[in-house]
């Protein structure tokens, strides 16, 4: 059995504007395949990467959700937000003079203490399920949403510019952000402002990274999608890029695809829980690490194996 669709995975410029269910459906169109997804909402008002599953490309999303992320972002001073970014009008607004108390040490200080392992309470407006529906939905109906906090990463948090404009009504910080997967960028600067006691909330926000994923490797969607479609990062490259790699033989790559466990060459002391096995530059399947070296297949890929 074979299969001629679109296999493989898009790693993509998100435009501005443009939700991630609405980048998905684009893609579709224009890959002429319903079976697409993502892995890791961006904001409409946000760019940049957008990793999407295409075909059996989507069974490597869920490995991908949970890498770290690199931002740029702008962080404005002086107001605040019902969704803490430029999607909603300020609608709170620091005292002059506490705007014009705050300096660059102080700036620097509010920024160092989101570094490191902290506990953030994420954005209401947020794809996070409360009782089974959208913490979004719940506030665009009109209820009062308090999420819990969850323990994110900030594992680099570096100011590149800050653009002091204190007599009109704000400070703008430029950042640049490594962050475990779960961390709101947006609320970053919500907690920042909160600290300085000025309100805060993003004017601009773009994702550089996704794990191994990188901007340089993203396309931009086309104007018109009868446009040729941009070529796709096969399973088993996108697949070495996330997880170790282990080579097996067509005799293997059958049993795995049959369930069983098979022996695999020597993973060293330090063998990984996880693996990409491969076949002849085709990805058969991520396999469990079993103890004494065994493989056990999690996620199958390869469909011309019997």
């Amino acid at each position: 059995m074979s299969d001629s669709s679109p296999q493989g995975i898009l790693v993509c410029d998100k435009p501005q504007g443009l939700s991630s269910h609405a980048v998905v459906s684009r893609v579709r169109r224009w890959y002429g395949t319903k079976k697409v997804g993502h892995a890791g909402t961006l904001d409409p008002m946000a760019t940049g990467v957008l990793v999407l599953g295409l075909g059996r490309g989507t069974k490597l999303l869920g490995y991908i959700t949970g890498v770290s992320k690199t931002y740029l972002a702008t962080i404005r001073l002086g107001s605040s937000t019902p969704t803490d970014d430029a999607d909603s009008e300020s609608d709170s607004f620091a005292r002059p003079e506490a705007l014009a108390a705050v300096d660059t040490a102080s700036i620097e200080a509010a920024v160092a203490a989101q570094r490191g392992t902290i506990d953030q309470v994420p954005s209401a407006v947020s794809a996070i399920k409360v009782d089974g529906r959208r913490s979004y939905a719940r506030v665009r109906a009109g209820e009062d949403v308090e999420l819990k906090s969850r323990r994110v990463e900030v594992s680099a948090f570096e100011i590149i510019d800050i653009r002091f404009a204190a007599d009109e009504g704000h400070i703008d910080v430029d950042v640049e952000i490594d962050c475990s997967s779960g961390t709101y960028v947006r609320a970053l600067a919500r907690d920042i402002g909160t600290d300085l006691g000025v309100f805060g909330h993003l004017t601009a926000l773009r994702r550089i990274r996704v794990g191994d994923f990188e901007l340089d490797r993203a396309v931009s969607l086309p104007d018109a999608l009868d446009a040729p479609p941009a070529e796709l990062i096969c399973l088993a490259e996108a697949a070495g890029t996330l997880l170790p790699v282990v080579a097996v033989g067509a005799a293997q790559a059958k049993a795995l695809m049959q369930g069983k466990i098979v022996s695999a060459a020597d993973l060293g002391a330090q063998a990984p829980d996880t693996v990409a096995v491969v076949c002849e530059d085709t990805l058969v399947s991520v396999a469990e690490v079993r103890s004494g070296g065994g493989l056990k297949s999690l996620t199958a890929f390869a469909i011309d194996l019997a």
